[in-house]
């Protein structure tokens, strides 16, 4: 069942790097956040995307997100035979993750959806910040359980309470997402999220 769940992860993981990039390039390439303070920049910058990238983010990232939680879930039973507690913690910090992250996601492809198409108007641009800055909270919230999550998760393998080496610590989210950060490389929480599920998939 590990193998399994820590698979469709990987799967997840990946395709919901995809959808990231769905948002984040138009056929121009990459999208300039630092121009959406300027009615103009952006309105070029959003001319060219497509309202089917938008939307197949939120389909497909849905989809993703749920895949991914199989693996989420199944670390946390997996914990359960070294400790109660931390398996305990890294369930409810899973579901804190999950359930506000799939809903910032879908928040994302909203905000660029009406917005290209309302025309890409300063009023539009107006409007899908505003309503992106309101919800906000949904990432917050959800980036706070993944990192009590992986915290948990790499205290309990360094300090050599689980089955694992002491340097499996190594497959973690917040170790990758550190190693990538100076890298260009898009869907880095994605990409590390992946990395993590592949090296304990045949860890476990």
């Amino acid at each position: 069942m590990e193998k399994i769940t820590f698979l469709l992860a990987i799967i997840g993981h990946i395709l919901c790097g995809v959808t990231d990039c769905l948002l984040g390039y138009s056929k121009k390439g990459r999208l300039d956040l630092k121009n959406v303070n300027d009615a103009d920049k952006m309105s070029v910058m959003f001319e060219d995307m497509p309202l089917s990238f938008p939307l197949s983010s939120m389909l497909l990232g849905t989809l993703a997100i749920t895949m991914f939680s199989f693996g989420y879930l199944e670390l946390s039973n997996w914990m359960t035979a070294f400790s109660k507690t931390a398996s305990v913690i890294m369930f409810i910090s899973a579901i804190i993750f999950l359930i506000p992250i799939v809903t910032h996601h879908v928040f994302c492809g909203v905000v660029e959806w009406m917005y290209i198409r309302l025309g890409r108007t300063n009023d539009a641009r107006e409007a899908v910040l505003e309503f992106q800055k309101k919800t906000f909270l949904t990432m917050y919230v959800g980036y706070a359980g993944l990192l009590t999550f992986v915290i948990t998760l790499f205290i309990m393998i360094v300090s050599g309470n689980t089955s694992l080496p002491m340097w499996a610590c190594v497959f973690n989210t917040l170790v990758i997402m550190i190693i990538l950060l100076p890298t260009k490389l898009p869907a880095k929480g994605n990409i590390a999220g992946a990395i993590m599920f592949l090296g304990l998939l045949f860890l476990i």
